[in-house]
């Protein structure tokens, strides 16, 4: 009974927080408006005034595409976590996320040298061939290192090495349209089009099924391969259907946003602290509100906290993030001191 108020508590405070940062980030910018205007212009999707075109144009698709890959890092986190039942496992931290970037990098100047203009599909395309080559690294590192400290650190190595590789190719690019490729190297949920919403609310609500649908399977997993394999989980088919929703998800935020750090570990752990379990059917719904509401809240202080200068969501991210790495590392490491 207390578990079952614990959990609507929880979901109750994610869902107010999420309700509330969705007027905060439609409300607030170099142009001001009030929450009753919002919902006036909600209406009216068609209106030419410059306050609609403000908000249908530019802040409700950044709006809802900040909850949507908020909510797809989140989940891509912890998955990666219940694949290698490690808290510390997140698309950014193991060079996922960079490889991604890498390859989006590599289309990008490709298209742009011959003036062409890739969709959305293909980006994601690039990017999910660059998360998966990256994933494959990881696989196969972690099968010759006992130590998941070890397999972090190749994963940071992995990042860095993605992450020079793509600055360089930025750098010594010629086409002019180049300074947009640098602010999206950067990460950021600006220039987001209804287009790019509807792809990304596409992928991402797909993937969310998905995951929802190996919910039990992945409870059962998180007792241990053995266990999973007696009660009569197809391990190997699961452990390769976390690999490619994982870097699905992952890549579906990069395409769009860029490089945005450290979302995939702190949220999961928080949600599991707020909701004291890591029950796949209780946790899933709760990491996408909790992604959602950490990308709107990141995105709002990106926007808002050195106006009209915009800061790179990666950075903010990372400031609220990072700590949370930290402790579960020190954590770790002092829980195997005490052992």
């Amino acid at each position: 009974m207390a578990r079952k108020k614990r959990t609507i508590t929880g979901y109750a405070a994610l869902l107010a927080l999420l309700g509330s940062l969705l007027v905060l980030n439609l409300c607030v910018g170099s142009v001001g408006m009030r929450p009753g205007e919002i919902f006036s212009l909600l209406g009216h999707p068609g209106g030419q005034s410059a306050e609609a075109r403000i908000l249908w144009q530019i802040r409700f698709p950044r709006t809802l595409a900040a909850a949507l890959l908020g909510g797809a890092l989140a989940l891509s986190g912890f998955l990666l976590q219940t694949f290698f039942a490690n808290p510390i496992a997140g698309p950014f931290v193991l060079g996922i996320s960079s490889g991604a970037k890498l390859a989006v990098a590599l289309a990008l100047i490709a298209a742009l040298g011959r003036g062409l203009a890739l969709p959305s599909t293909a980006l994601i395309a690039a990017a999910f061939a660059g998360s998966l080559l990256s994933t494959g690294f990881i696989l196969a590192v972690s099968g010759k290192v006992r130590r998941m400290g070890t397999l972090i650190i190749c994963g940071v190595m992995i990042g860095y090495i993605c992450s020079a590789v793509t600055d360089l190719l930025v750098t010594f690019a010629d086409d002019a349209n180049i300074v947009n490729l640098h602010n999206w190297s950067l990460g950021s949920f600006s220039g987001v089009t209804w287009a790019n919403v509807r792809t990304m609310a596409l992928v991402v609500l797909a993937g969310f099924g998905c995951a929802m649908a190996l919910s039990k399977p992945m409870g059962a997993y998180r007792l241990g391969p053995v266990y999973a394999a007696n009660v009569g989980v197809n391990v190997r088919r699961l452990r390769a259907e976390l690999i490619v929703l994982s870097s699905l998800l992952s890549a579906c935020v990069t395409a769009f946003a860029g490089p945005v750090s450290f979302v995939g570990v702190a949220v999961p752990h928080l949600v599991k602290s707020l909701f004291g379990t890591s029950k796949p059917l209780a946790a899933l719904p709760a990491c996408f509100l909790g992604g959602a509401v950490f990308c709107l809240f990141c995105d709002l202080l990106a926007r808002t906290l050195f106006a009209p200068t915009e800061l790179a969501i990666g950075s903010v991210t990372a400031v609220f993030g990072a700590p949370v790495v930290l402790w579960l590392m020190l954590r770790r490491q002092g829980g195997r001191d005490d052992g």
